[in-house]
């Protein structure tokens, strides 16, 4: 086990190396200033996202396909991601991470909004669409079409599936619950979620995800209010670390700027996955009257998840500063957070069975489409009960593998994705033109497309 998990980080290491970095990094940039900072209309987006009734053809309302979404993405990258970051990257990781989700604004709308724009319907009434369509059907590429799929089909495994389920059982075998009986469990709430498809998953999502987003936000800032006198320090030693390293005695000793860009970007990824090209799949199942709409909805997943989420959590496990004490992941996530007596540990508790279980739902939606891209619907049963069997095994393997084997199949899949983007930029600024910046949010591209055919 040892040889392979040392075989794992080695290659983590080299796919999440120099040229992924700024692929990704710098395609979050280009497309923010190619955009015209999108990320200016988040509050209109944040105002659109709370719009429950459906406005166009789809399978979901638009805040069904957000919190599905919110789902998948909001999860252990949120809180065992975070410290690990910090753990390996030192504090400066988490001011890397937050510029992530504020670049990865744009990146996260211009993924919905190809994803709608490229999407189809199947032979049973259902919107299908994600990266897979895009490069099928907007760069006619569909031998790279057929790799993302293959890649997200796989991948889903990790950051969605036995990632998630690992954190989860982590936690609790520290209050001596067998990580076996965590697996069971989770397995079962699973399977009676995913079996009804995505009607089923945006139904419980929609009253999960508010719930639990709101919850651990709230219990962040209490906090931090109790430990308010601290915070300033907190931060500057954040904002220095990053751009100057930071040594201590802890897991990341000599950690330097490298470190802290590698991890902060690598976890901000998994956090919030823009530039992953997975949110956009369920954004195609959203009824919306034109991309441009859900692209602005979608945008907000990446606001919520890093820019408010990860940062709350990277200045508490900052602000108690246990990350000199050479801990890393579950671990360390809980001894900062237990610190903090009763409102601590209930803040971590909840949070992450809720995160973990959502994640593990959207998650699910994701990997059957692009199972059923390759495959065609016949599949999907199949998809469906090997994702539960996964939940169990996640839940007793050991977390330098499942890490290692999630930042390997997240980097391979962005690649891909952001090949599209970049290619199709300029549809991106197409759209965005004739709906938001000419003030036409509310023109329905279906009756734009059939006048034109007519």
């Amino acid at each position: 086990m040892q040889g392979l998990e040392k075989f794992l980080g080695d290659l983590a290491n080299f796919v999440w190396g120099v040229p992924l970095i700024v692929l990704l990094f710098g395609t979050h940039v280009y497309l923010t200033f190619k955009l015209r900072f999108i990320q200016r209309y988040i509050g209109k987006a944040i105002k659109l996202s709370l719009t429950r009734s459906g406005e166009g053809q789809g399978d979901v309302s638009q805040f069904g396909a957000l919190t599905t979404a919110l789902a998948a993405t909001i999860g252990t990258g949120n809180i065992v991601g975070v410290a690990t970051a910090i753990a390996a990257g030192g504090p400066g990781a988490v001011l890397w991470t937050w510029l992530t989700g504020v670049f990865g604004i744009a990146t996260k709308y211009a993924e919905a909004l190809l994803a709608v724009k490229y999407r189809i319907k199947t032979s049973d009434g259902q919107m299908a669409g994600g990266p897979m369509y895009v490069l099928d059907r907007g760069l006619k590429m569909k031998w790279l079409g057929y790799i993302f799929a293959a890649l997200t089909a796989v991948a889903a495994f990790g950051i969605g599936n036995t990632v998630q389920a690992n954190s989860i059982s982590s936690m609790l075998a520290e209050y001596n619950i067998s990580p076996y009986i965590t697996g069971v469990v989770m397995a079962v709430l699973t399977a009676i979620v995913i079996i009804g498809g995505i009607k089923s998953i945006s139904r419980v999502t929609e009253a999960l995800v508010p719930f639990m987003a709101i919850f651990y936000v709230l219990g962040c800032l209490i906090i931090l209010a109790m430990t308010w006198k601290t915070i300033p320090q907190a931060i500057s030693l954040i904002f220095s670390s990053a751009f100057t390293g930071q040594a201590a005695v802890g897991g990341f000793l000599g950690a330097g700027i490298r470190e802290a860009m590698r991890y902060g970007i690598a976890r901000g990824l998994f956090s919030n996955e823009s530039g992953l090209g997975s949110a956009p799949i369920v954004a195609a199942a959203a009824q919306t009257k034109n991309p441009v709409r859900q692209a602005l909805v979608s945008s907000t997943g990446t606001f919520w998840d890093t820019v408010v989420v990860c940062a709350l959590t990277g200045i508490v496990l900052v602000n108690t500063g246990v990350w000199q004490t050479g801990l890393s992941g579950a671990a360390l996530t809980r001894t900062a957070f237990t610190n903090i007596p009763v409102i601590g540990p209930i803040v971590l508790t909840v949070g992450l069975l809720t995160f973990v279980f959502s994640t593990i739902l959207g998650w699910a939606y994701y990997g059957e489409k692009a199972a059923e891209y390759l495959f065609g619907k016949r599949i999907t049963m199949l998809y469906r009960w090997l994702w539960v069997i996964f939940v169990f095994i996640g839940s007793v393997a050991t977390l330098p593998v499942v890490w290692s084997f999630a930042d390997i199949a997240n980097g391979l899949m962005a690649v891909p994705n952001l090949i599209s983007l970049l290619l199709l930029s300029g549809v991106l600024v197409a759209e965005t033109r004739e709906y938001l910046w000419n003030d036409n949010l509310e023109k329905d591209a279906n009756e734009k497309a059939a006048v034109a055919k007519n």
